[in-house]
């Protein structure tokens, strides 16, 4: 019996294993990620050809994920949200996991997964690597991140506990390069994390190191200033962190180079503490903060989310993208780690807000109306961001046409593969082409009973081939002619007599 057991045991094991373990593997360059990928990748890599992009694959099953991803309070939307994005489970509708966010519901926790959702130039930014990179994080790239604040191209100075004025030979894009180095982070991350944590100016208090009874101490990524009621006291609470990690062992301040009493101990001892905490653990993009599908410890997935808005990604990416824009660097060396899916849709999942309903299905050429180029967008109004845009006169095929009320959008998709959206008023149909020509000819002209011969059929011109000719005998008693119309796209008739048994389908 104990025999038994040990089999089974190890029998589970087996089979858990391929399912939870982190066989992932990176591969950089648009050809390594799945085709349903590529068009539009290819669309970024022309707009900014000094982006790199890298295929994540996560070796984990689509469903698997999304099944442990679409758990209660796991992901949350906005109880403002429609019904699409909430979870409207019995005794789980709109209750309120946090004050004013409900449970999300499957289809918002897939549209907020599938990465094919956020390919263009500014939601790709949810999976830009956040792990330093020599090839990329530059001392110039860095400057142009503190360019317009009191940070740029400036000489370093602090105050020591004593009072006294230390100036170093270094920059604050000295400082910010070799934290970065030091702690595995991305220099650009931790420049932006600075402004967005202490703003543009040198006299924040968390820098000041003026602060009485904290002279001396410095905290540029505010770590440990939680909020408080009382004055300046998060403030506080950040530079007791500075001081003495708010009570850590002396490991723990050994790793993060605490007390933060310089400048220079304060930026690099910061940046281990952040990259510790996700980046350094693989979850080195926003995206995989949110969603825990990577985990270089091998550890279970789906626990350590750095947040529970399901949208966080998505929302975030606009504000690293505002950033990069409002800098110029948008065209600087980036490298965008996507994740890949095994089993995944073939096409992306759609945004719940976008319906079914809204639109008849359809197969129609069409073309691009429009004076200069017109802009194909990821959803059916002018809220949704620009994937790529088309020439005047431009043939697409319309796979869905819009039937909503107000302003409708159909759905189309490009010889290139790239699908959006376009405003229905800029497209027209194709003029069919019309038959100018049909030629016939046969093997001869004679035709013995039971015998079948091909007719050659050409339709000019060549962009008529398509219409439906029909085909008839002018007496059936004498010989048949097969009436298939899909037929003649083959140009091949077959002409049989009237022998029933001999009679096949055309070729």
């Amino acid at each position: 019996m104990k025999k038994k057991t040990i089999f089974l045991i190890i029998l589970l094991f087996l089979i858990i294993i391929p399912i939870t373990s982190m066989a992932t593997e990176r591969k950089e360059g648009i050809e390594n990620f799945p085709d349903s990928y590529k068009p539009y990748l290819l669309e970024l890599q022309k707009k900014f050809p000094n982006w790199k992009f890298t295929a994540l694959y996560t070796g984990l099953d689509w469903n698997y994920v999304i099944d442990n991803e679409n758990k209660f309070g796991v992901n949350l939307v906005p109880k403002s949200y429609s019904d699409r994005w909430k979870n409207t489970n019995p005794g789980e509708y709109n209750v309120e996991v946090d004050s004013g966010w409900v449970d999300a519901s499957r289809i918002a926790v897939e549209y907020a997964m599938d990465p094919r959702n956020f390919l263009n130039s500014v939601r790709i930014f949810q999976f830009e690597g956040l792990s330093y990179d020599e090839k990329t994080n530059t001392k110039d790239g860095i400057e142009k991140i503190l360019y317009g604040t009191e940070f740029y191209n400036t000489t370093v100075q602090y105050v020591t506990s004593s009072g006294s004025t230390i100036t170093m030979d270094k920059k604050y894009s000295d400082l910010i390069l070799q934290a970065g180095k030091t702690s595995l982070v991305s220099t650009y991350h931790l420049a932006s994390r600075i402004k967005q944590e202490v703003g543009p100016f040198l006299t924040h208090a968390s820098i000041s190191g003026t602060v009485s009874g904290y002279e001396g101490l410095y905290n540029f990524y505010n770590i440990g200033a939680t909020s408080s009621s009382e004055p300046m006291g998060a403030i506080r609470k950040g530079l007791q962190y500075a001081k003495d990690g708010n009570g850590a062992s002396e490991t723990i301040k050994n790793k993060y180079l605490i007390p933060w009493n310089t400048k220079e101990r304060a930026i690099t001892g910061g940046g281990i503490f952040i990259g510790s905490s996700y980046i350094n653990l693989g979850q080195d993009t926003v995206y995989l903060q949110k969603f825990h599908v990577v985990d270089n410890n091998s550890g279970e997935l789906f626990w350590h989310q750095y947040m529970t808005n399901v949208l966080a990604p998505y929302s975030e990416s606009k504000s690293i993208y505002n950033g990069y824009n409002n800098m110029g660097m948008l065209n600087t060396s980036m490298n965008f780690i996507i994740p890949v899916y095994n089993n995944m849709p073939e096409e992306a999942v759609e945004n719940p807000n976008i319906l079914e309903s809204d639109f008849s299905k359809d197969n129609t050429k069409v073309y691009a109306d429009v004076q200069t180029t017109l802009n194909i967008r990821t959803g059916p109004s002018t809220s949704y961001e620009v994937i790529t845009s088309v020439d005047k006169n431009e043939i697409m095929t319309r796979i869905a046409k819009g039937k909503q009320s107000g302003e409708l959008w159909d759905k189309v998709r490009l010889e290139n593969g790239i699908t959006g959206y376009v405003f229905q008023n800029y497209l027209k149909e194709v003029p069919e082409k019309q038959i100018e020509e049909i030629k016939l000819s046969i093997d001869n002209t004679v035709i013995n009973k039971g015998e079948t011969k091909k007719i050659n059929v050409e339709i000019l011109p060549e962009e008529a081939k398509d219409h439906e000719v029909e085909f008839s005998s002018s007496d059936n008693t004498i010989a048949r002619v097969d009436s298939v119309r899909k037929c003649i796209r083959n140009k091949i008739w077959k002409c049989y007599n009237n022998s029933k048994s001999e009679r096949k389908q055309c070729i």
